[in-house]
């Protein structure tokens, strides 16, 4: 019996033509929107940067070697700033699904107050070196935002400059307990008279940390700056010129220590502000002379955070100042669990050192953090853009906690729990 094959279609019997038609202007108007050309350079810098990574390079292109390596750089061997970002990375979060979660609400509380985010501004020294427009703009940024600014001993700005910036503003003063007494109590008092409601005290300087990069080109106190770095700023001429036509950049809450003059002997603020005798007696006189809230930043062990809540502190900043001070301590976000669970539930806890992505945030509340501080992050948004690269970097951080937190099936940041992060 013979068996007769089916004939094998063709190629075009296998594809059914597709029916065509004219298009219509209508139809492609939808899909062909054309983006407007931004002329303005800087807002065509931000606009394109989706990350503070972004941001990063933004500044890297647009500020001096010398000037950058100083916010970008650390201590030494740079282990600890790198420890810091690895344990964010490491990171899993698990998600619950199948719960409502439009219209997050991202606010919080931190001691009284509520906040928009878990977000605090940290104190960062020569602001002004980094955008002429300084820890002014920074401040404005934090208060349009509904977020703490923190402004440190050793700025660019005095206390009187940020609550004019921005009146209305969440003001904390980072504090240097100093050698001279007489300063520590000016300082105390002309943060209290400016409305500041926190001090927030730094441990974890008793001497300067070593920084290769800053030594390197010549960036240090006293600055010695090399033929290189000189070369290299006169790359940047809108950066020169504005140094050279706005006010010289100074310690300026230090200026009572230069008599008649604004010039300041660097060498004499280095051996006044890190003081290597500070001990918990400093601790003690300061929460007798501050009637506010008041922090210890530099925490990085259960015990001295026990001792500094037990000699008066509201809390603590879990911080290794961003792997700038001592290198080859634990990453923050690794000792953060411990340090909650030894202070308990009441305490004020944040957390400082390697944020850069909405997540970390995140991260940092389920394992006890009630905020956390930035500094390099905002660092590169106004070294890429002043103010409007401030206001740049919160956008961005705003928006990947917002949809992080929504990924994670939660509709407020207090719904974050230990449960929906799992670490090494």
């Amino acid at each position: 019996m013979t068996v007769t094959q089916p004939p094998v279609p063709s190629a075009a019997q296998k594809r059914p033509r597709a029916a065509r038609q004219r298009p219509r202007w209508s139809e492609l108007r939808e899909v062909l929107r054309v983006r407007r050309p931004t002329l303005n350079p800087v807002e065509r810098r931000l606009g394109a940067a989706l990350s503070i990574r972004d941001l990063r390079e933004v500044a890297v292109r647009t500020t001096p070697r010398a000037v950058f390596d100083y916010v970008d750089g650390a201590a030494d061997a740079e282990l600890t700033a790198r420890r810091n970002r690895a344990a964010f990375a490491a990171v899993e979060l698990v998600p619950e699904y199948l719960s409502p979660v439009d219209h997050p609400d991202l606010s919080t509380r931190v001691f009284d107050r509520e906040i928009a985010m878990p977000l605090i501004f940290a104190p960062t020294g020569y602001t002004r070196m980094m955008h002429h427009e300084g820890e002014a703009a920074v401040a404005r940024v934090a208060a349009r935002h509904g977020l703490p600014y923190t402004l440190s001993t050793v700025g660019t700005s005095t206390v009187e400059d940020v609550a004019a910036a921005a009146p209305g503003g969440e003001h904390w003063f980072q504090l240097y307990l100093t050698r001279d007494e007489r300063l520590n109590a000016e300082l105390l008092d002309r943060a209290l008279a400016a409305g500041f409601t926190t001090v927030v005290l730094t441990v974890d300087t008793p001497v300067a940390g070593r920084h290769p990069k800053d030594m390197r080109n010549g960036l240090t106190i006293p600055p010695s700056l090399t033929l290189r770095t000189l070369f290299d700023m006169a790359r940047y001429p809108s950066w020169v010129l504005n140094k050279l036509t706005t006010a010289p950049i100074a310690f300026a809450s230090l200026r009572s220590m230069t008599g008649e003059t604004d010039v300041i002997d660097a060498v004499r603020v280095a051996d006044v502000v890190f003081e290597p005798t500070l001990n918990y007696d400093h601790l003690a006189w300061l929460r007798a002379n501050w009637p506010h809230r008041l922090l210890v930043k530099g925490i990085l062990s259960p015990r001295d955070a026990r001792r500094a809540v037990e000699t008066g502190a509201d809390g603590v900043v879990v911080s290794n100042h961003g792997g700038r001070q001592l290198d080859r301590t634990p990453a923050t976000l690794t000792v953060l669990p411990g340090i909650r669970e030894e202070l308990g539930p009441d305490a004020t806890v944040i957390l400082d050192s390697g944020v850069t992505h909405g997540q970390d945030i995140l991260a940092a509340r389920a394992l006890g953090a009630d905020a956390v501080m930035i500094g390099r992050a905002y660092l590169y948004g106004l070294m890429a853009g002043g103010e409007r690269g401030v206001e740049r970097a919160v956008t961005i951080l705003r928006e990947e906690y917002s949809r992080s937190l929504q990924l994670l099936g939660l509709k407020a940041s207090d719904a974050i729990g230990r449960h929906h992060v799992r670490t090494p």
